[in-house]
């Protein structure tokens, strides 16, 4: 199985220039915003969703040339992307990202919220300057989900009712509308019909929906090492993932033990034994490998090249880090 850096490689000197752009890009505005989004740029990560936009435009150019346009929309989905980390890490308090202090860790709250505000913004400017209407409303759209998946998060949690329909239009939100609407927005700058870019978009929102899902399961199975969080993290904030929606179809005790917030001793714990000696984990590596079958048959009219051929191998490479 491939590795990421493998995955990447047919755009990697690509993505070398988009971090030193990033950084320019930032400007010199106030030191300490400056120095924020600079520690967040240089704290690792697979840059995975800005490769992804530009394995797309690669594959979509005739000749495997990128434009400056499409340069640009890969550094604006790093933006948001990162924007986007930093205000989740604020709401979950979260100590670590990418095994390295988050800004309000290493920083303050007020710097957090305003740095995130600020890449946000120099994300809206930028692609504003792009000059492509629809592109605008593509990415402007991913804002809105990212802040109406969070609110949403907030509104479900310990709450046993939520259908898998909201667990799944949160995730949606959350996750998959960025790659969606990124990979599309590429779409619309090469030029793509209409139909092609429904399946870009489609692409994108399963590939992102089987990445939310294999990290709802790794929540339940993975270590805090593999994680960069504490296992289990997640049930304990009172977030109800796939696993533990599943979960709740078998066990009714599952319930109790969620709606009063695992406020006795070992009830955590005992919901952990619930979820995994159910058939919840199972259940939800199909949901994960269905939404990953989709999403590579949504490129399958790509021309082959080597980033057609990365594209089509990152289904598999999401699966695998169940494995």
């Amino acid at each position: 199985m491939a590795t990421v850096t493998e995955l990447l490689q047919p755009v990697e000197l690509d993505l070398e220039t988009l971090l030193t752009d990033l950084r320019s890009l930032i400007g010199a505005g106030h030191p300490i915003l400056q120095a924020a989004a600079e520690h967040l740029f240089s704290a690792g990560g697979k840059r995975l969703r800005p490769g992804i936009v530009l394995l797309i435009s690669r594959a979509l150019s005739a000749d495997g040339d990128l434009s400056a346009r499409h340069r640009r929309l890969a550094e604006i989905t790093e933006m948001i992307h990162t924007a986007s980390l930093v205000h989740d890490d604020v709401v979950d308090e979260a100590a670590t990202r990418r095994g390295v202090a988050t800004v309000h860790s290493r920083f303050n709250h007020r710097v957090a919220v305003l740095a995130g505000d600020f890449l946000f913004a120099q994300a809206s400017w930028h692609l504003a300057n792009l000059d492509n209407l629809a592109v605008v409303k593509l990415l402007s759209r991913v804002i809105m989900d990212l802040a109406d998946g969070e609110v949403k998060q907030g509104l479900y949690r310990y709450d046993t009712g939520q259908s898998f329909a909201t667990y799944l239009e949160k995730s949606y939100c959350k996750t998959a509308s960025l790659m969606a609407n990124s990979v599309q927005a590429a779409g619309v700058l090469s030029g793509e019909s209409v139909e092609h870019q429904k399946s870009l978009h489609h692409f994108g929102r399963q590939l992102g929906l089987a990445f939310q899902v294999v990290d709802d399961i790794l929540d339940f199975t993975g270590s805090e090492q593999q994680l960069g969080k504490p296992a289990a993290s997640d049930l304990a904030s009172g977030y109800l993932t796939a696993p533990a929606l599943y979960a709740l179809e078998e066990h009714l005790a599952l319930a109790r033990l969620i709606e009063r917030e695992f406020s006795e001793e070992d009830d955590l714990d005992q919901a952990l034994e619930l979820v995994r000696n159910s058939q919840a984990i199972s259940r939800s590596r199909q949901l994960a490998e269905d939404f990953a079958r989709e999403s590579r048959e949504a490129i399958a009219w790509l021309p082959d090249s080597p980033c057609q051929r990365a594209l089509m191998e990152l289904p598999d490479f999401v699966l695998s880090r169940l494995y």
